[in-house]
């Protein structure tokens, strides 16, 4: 279903999750809601009840960036919180396009291809603002299982053969649902048709989603269990690409002498003995 507030919705998860003492509240008694009630949401940040309720509700859909910081400061939320509903507000009341020129990406989409194919040393990726694969070096591919054009990385982590390789598994599918969160338009067709798939396949998925945390994930770790080599630890790293169209760069770093350092040496051999292959993308909007 569409959603009538995206902000709403999201507010509404943030206030579940806390409880009273959480924000220096006394609780008193049985409460019959979970979480802070809106009327102490509305305290905390210093509007009207009535005031917070038409936000929630989205009969005010155009809250000032002043009244985001106080709302994140009563929800307990950081600055990349306030940047995701600036988003939402900025697309559910029909905000200006503010996409580069579509040359503009077309020169910078020519330049990350060059780059992906000259990087032998550097497994790497380019994913939309869905998380589908637009462009991945043959490492890449060859090193992660399924990660290849047209690959949904969501899709592909809650998979039963993605959960055999990553080690640690709970902690990248939180991860991977939260940046999908926050870098998606929640009225994006095919973002809805992503997160069905998921929910009907996957209740870890849906007990996730509910969870409606947004946040990027700009750099973490990446342990993975890869055949004929064991566990091996990457460094992950995603960067935005300049464009508008929500693009991330995402590469992957291996420590000098160590066993990830080893796979991708033993890997550049294995592909140097095979046929070139160019990098493989598609096209998005």
């Amino acid at each position: 279903m569409v959603s009538s507030s995206p902000l709403g919705e999201y507010l509404r998860a943030r206030r579940a999750s806390l409880r009273p003492e959480d924000v220096g509240l006394v609780s008193m008694g049985q409460r019959r809601v979970e979480g802070l009630r809106r009327d102490e949401v509305a305290q905390l940040s210093g509007v009207s009840e009535d005031y917070y309720l038409r936000i929630e509700q989205g009969r005010d859909r155009q809250p000032s960036d002043q009244v985001l910081f106080a709302l994140a400061r009563a929800l307990k939320l950081d600055f990349t919180a306030v940047q995701y509903m600036k988003r939402l507000v900025s697309m559910q009341s029909g905000g200006p396009d503010l996409r580069e020129p579509r040359q503009v990406s077309d020169a910078v989409d020519k330049v990350l291809r060059s780059l992906l194919t000259q990087w032998a040393s550097t497994p790497a990726y380019i994913l939309d603002r869905n998380h589908t694969v637009l462009m991945a070096n043959r490492l890449a591919s060859s090193l992660f299982p399924g990660v290849e054009q047209g690959t949904n990385l969501p899709i592909l982590v809650f998979s039963d053969e993605w959960r055999v390789v990553d080690t640690q598994w709970e902690e990248t599918a939180r991860a991977m649902v939260a940046a999908l969160r926050f870098s998606s338009d929640p009225d994006d067709t095919a973002l809805r048709q992503i997160v069905g798939v998921l929910t009907m396949r996957h209740p870890d998925f849906t007990r996730l989603w509910a969870l409606h945390e947004a946040r990027p994930s700009y750099i973490s770790t990446a342990r993975l269990s890869l055949a004929g080599f064991g566990t091996v630890e990457f460094t992950k790293q995603s960067l935005l690409v300049p464009g508008g169209r929500g693009h991330v760069l995402t590469v992957f770093q291996a420590e000098e002498g160590s066993a990830a350092a080893d796979v991708i040496r033993v890997t550049r051999m294995q592909l140097a003995e095979a046929l070139p292959a160019p990098v493989r993308e598609v096209v998005s909007a």
